[in-house]
């Protein structure tokens, strides 16, 4: 079972912490990748599961 906190969306800041990365790198990363991020309004939002998967997929690592 997945725990509920897999499914919190999460901003830019709690992404960067989450993925131990800079919320520049983050922002790069939405214009350059696939990274599953949702445009909520004016805020981008991440669902940690969807950010587990993309770093096991490999795509996030850049040319």
């Amino acid at each position: 079972m997945i725990d509920n906190y897999m499914e919190d969306w999460i901003g830019i800041k709690a992404a960067a912490q989450y993925l131990d990365v800079t919320k520049d790198t983050i922002r790069n990363w939405i214009k350059k990748t696939d990274i599953p991020a949702h445009k909520i309004g004016k805020l981008w939002k991440f669902k940690r599961i969807e950010l587990d998967e993309w770093v096991k997929s490999g795509h996030s690592a850049l040319d």
